[in-house]
């Protein structure tokens, strides 16, 4: 009997010895995705989802802050495993990283103060740096004169302020700004470009890692099929 008890705990350790300790990168002033509480710690949608999708594949996760634009450029340099922050899946993209499967659907839309702009009257238009958003603006929006900010956030005050017309981002981010903003409005109809987005969001990891991504999509599979992930969609989503 005490052979098989210590048998059984040494089973465990070298189980425990196994499991993996993932870094998830992501840039936390990006509601409800990602955000900082007051304690300082990252929370939000992609961080209830990435917790979650660890559960499954008993996988040690863990989270560190990074600005967007340095997301893709740090993860092929190895300084973390993954990269959780509101991805779009884009062709571009998928040359320089591997994606997991889609893990929620995206689309963009547009916001101005109440009254005083609208898509034809604008003229000065924030997006956040490195984006899907910024690239689509530059490419085909020329009729705005684009501002990049580090944090959406930033571009809230401009616009509230007079110094920009329009913000564009996700609709889902806007929506929760709107929700604590009511001097803001949505403006115009969404935008589901397919070669910027509308291929959803995708957790990123460095090419010669496929097995990690096997293993992360394993987990989202899992969470979808046992209604961890409609828990959480249903926790931090105000754009249904």
């Amino acid at each position: 009997m005490k052979k098989l008890l210590l048998a059984a705990a040494l089973a465990g350790t070298t189980f425990a010895a196994q499991a993996r300790d993932i870094t998830f990168a992501m840039e936390p002033s990006y509601p409800p995705f990602e955000l900082t509480n007051a304690q300082g710690e990252i929370i939000g949608f992609d961080v209830d989802v990435a917790k979650a999708i660890c559960k499954e594949i008993e996988a040690n996760c863990n989270f560190k802050s990074q600005s967007f634009d340095a997301l893709i450029p740090s993860l092929k340099a190895k300084r973390f495993d993954a990269a959780i922050s509101a991805i779009d899946i884009t062709e571009t993209r998928a040359k320089q990283v591997l994606f997991s499967d889609a893990y929620y659907d995206s689309s963009a839309s547009f916001i101005a103060v109440k009254g005083k702009a609208d898509l034809n009257s604008a003229k000065n238009i924030g997006v956040q740096n490195g984006t899907t958003f910024q690239q689509y603006t530059v490419a085909e929006a020329k009729q705005y004169s684009p501002k990049a900010y580090t944090s959406l956030q930033d571009a809230i005050l401009d616009l509230k302020n007079g110094r920009i017309d329009i913000i564009f981002g996700d609709t889902a981010v806007l929506a929760d700004m709107l929700a604590k903003e009511p001097e803001l409005t949505f403006v115009g109809d969404k935008v589901t470009n397919k070669k910027y987005f509308g291929n959803g969001l995708g957790i990123a990891v460095n090419k010669s890692d496929k097995a990690l991504v096997e293993n992360l999509n394993k987990g989202l599979a899992a969470i979808k099929a046992n209604g961890e992930y409609q828990k959480i969609y249903d926790k931090w989503m105000t754009a249904k």
